[in-house]
């Protein structure tokens, strides 16, 4: 069933038959004058959408993103043309309903989806309505969705320095010792022949630096979470009415 609660909901949906068949699409929505409730709406049928039919919503129902109404393509393209104007004059509206065969009743008027109601009172702007307005305004609605901002990962890879590091070494030096001849050397010292000719020989050593390489465990690095919270200022276009007053200055009291 099709209410004031959602009738903003059915403008520009697609309207389909009781036989299944697709008619167009919601134009306007018409408030009934004496309850407020929707009563007809106008979609566009023709080619390319270039005529509008009235259609009951007398037993309507929301499927989906689809309006289903108890009346067949062809009753609804056949239905009397009116004017989808601002208002439905007394004659158009008894016109419908003897087409879809229907009681007469007061209706409203709806323009560019918005439906208005009929009240007791005048309104030099058209239809009647009550002795007060009704102001609106549009609120910023602000939420927040979870959404995939990036990642990260661990990847590793070998890189080759150079180190420098002092390494001690040692080598063995010749030194020429010469000492006298004494009565405690004097038998080594004329063991040999008189006078002769011979050769020493020293074998000399030394350490070099040898450079070799080892793996050793230094750390572990490994990925981790955490969530932190941040403000961040949104803005947003809201339309909001503003009533305007019109009173004579004589010197009456206003309130």
């Amino acid at each position: 069933m099709i209410t004031t609660e959602n009738v903003r909901d059915i403008v520009g949906a697609t309207v389909y038959g009781s036989d299944g068949e697709k008619i167009g699409k919601v134009g306007q929505v018409y408030l009934d004058d004496a309850t407020g409730q929707p009563e007809w709406v106008s979609v566009n049928t023709g080619l390319f959408g270039t005529s509008e039919s009235f259609v009951p919503l007398a037993d309507a129902r929301i499927t989906g993103d689809r309006v289903e109404v108890s009346y067949s393509k062809g009753q609804v393209k056949d239905a009397p043309r009116v004017d989808a104007d601002e208002h439905l004059s007394e004659e158009e509206e008894e016109m419908l309903y003897r087409h879809y065969g229907l009681g007469g009743r007061a209706t409203g008027r709806g323009t560019g989806g918005e439906p208005r109601r009929g009240t007791v009172g005048r309104d030099t702007s058209g239809p009647t309505t009550d002795e007060a307005m009704t102001r609106s305004e549009e609120h910023l609605r602000v939420g927040t969705e979870n959404r995939e901002a990036g990642r990260a990962r661990l990847r590793k890879y070998v890189v080759t320095e150079q180190e420098q590091v002092d390494v001690p070494v040692t080598r063995e030096e010749v030194r020429v010792e010469r000492e006298p001849i004494t009565d405690a050397n004097r038998g080594s010292a004329t063991s040999g022949p008189a006078i002769s000719e011979e050769e020493h020989e020293v074998v000399l050593h030394e350490e070099r630096p040898v450079v070799d390489t080892e793996a050793v465990p230094v750390e572990r690095v490994r990925l981790d979470k955490e969530t932190v919270t941040d403000q961040e200022k949104v803005a947003g276009d809201v339309r909001k009415e503003r009533i305007d007053t019109d009173v004579p200055d004589r010197g009456e009291r206003r309130r």
